[in-house]
């Protein structure tokens, strides 16, 4: 069955490798973009104006031309230049990449990226969310610039990586209206919520050995907006926002809301949990709040992060009052 990793399991893969004394070191999104005529200060880049340098430092990469061959390492990246308008220029996108319909999906692998294979599609531009070690360094000696966008941490993270790309390919106001509409749409979903008295805890499965969130990770942000809370928290301590609990852990706190993001990749539905020792006597289980989550919505930090907050805040709403 197709897994689609995303944000989440790369983040939890970054972690691990930064404990077995990996660098850890992850492009700055924050950085700056600008071009020889204009500073990060004065506004939105002409799309016509290239060169164009986006990020900063050693994570710095110059574009000399729009782009007019492009492939995608990455299925969030896929959906952001689709959605901003540079779907067009986009010849060639990783297995994993399924969205819009009719994306140009190889077998290209964005966790094993063969080079020679990625060189075959003849790219001008290559975006991807993880660098083995070599791939910007092997694509640089043969000429072609290579964007990383890690998984995001924050919303900002995700506006910003959406901004970098509208400049990269030369469409900045597309990109610009798309931030604008997303956070138009996610200020309108937070607005309808009902509010609660206290926050509702939930438990985010990742995968059937109980890998969790916390509210400091990217989904947990998402969460927050809603007035929800992770029982991880509690145990998220040196775990880089991805505790693995202990099924005892999770049913002493008997969260209000638990939402797999396993069900499809693992076949983790309501049914299995509730059989899973003591699990039937969990609030969640017994009151009917296990939700089986959209496995691309929420595993990619793209412009569909819309469609995963507006399903969870439908779920949310629907929910007896708690507390």
């Amino acid at each position: 069955m197709k897994h689609a990793i995303g944000w989440a399991l790369l983040a939890l893969f970054s972690v691990l490798i930064t404990a077995c004394g990996g660098s850890g070191d992850t492009p700055d999104l924050a950085a700056t973009t600008s071009t020889p005529d204009q500073t990060q200060t004065e506004g939105p880049t002409p799309t016509d104006v290239f060169p164009v340098t986006v990020g900063s430092g050693d994570a710095a990469v110059e574009i000399p031309a729009r782009p007019k061959r492009i492939v995608s390492l990455s299925a969030t990246a896929t959906e952001m230049l689709f959605a901003i308008g540079a779907g067009d220029q986009v010849v060639a996108v990783d297995e994993h990449s399924d969205f819009p319909e009719g994306v140009p999906t190889t077998d290209l692998s964005g966790f094993e990226p063969n080079v020679e294979a990625i060189s075959s599609h003849d790219p001008d531009f290559v975006v991807a969310s993880f660098d083995p070690g070599e791939l910007v360094s092997s694509l640089s000696q043969v000429g072609v610039p290579t964007l990383i966008h890690p998984s995001a941490v924050t919303l900002d993270d995700t506006y910003t990586q959406i901004e970098q790309l509208g400049v990269a390919t030369g469409h900045v106001a597309e990109a610009a209206a798309l931030v604008a509409e997303m956070q138009s749409e996610m200020d309108a979903i937070v607005a309808e919520v009902p509010q609660r008295s206290e926050p509702l805890t939930y438990y985010h499965e990742l995968d059937p050995n109980f890998f969790s969130v916390t509210t400091e990770t990217f989904i947990g942000e998402l969460y927050g907006l809603l007035g929800m809370r992770s029982i991880g928290d509690e145990a998220g301590d040196g775990s880089g926002g991805y505790p693995q609990l202990s099924p005892e852990f999770i049913v002493d706190a008997d969260p209000d809301v638990i939402l797999l993001a396993d069900a499809e990749c693992c076949g983790i539905t309501a049914e299995e949990i509730a059989k899973r020792p003591g699990w039937d006597q969990l609030t969640a289980v017994r009151e009917g709040r296990v939700v089986e989550l959209d496995e691309d919505l929420a595993s990619r930090w793209g412009p569909r992060v819309v469609e995963f907050l507006r399903a969870i805040a439908t779920e949310v709403a629907a929910l007896e009052p708690v507390g």
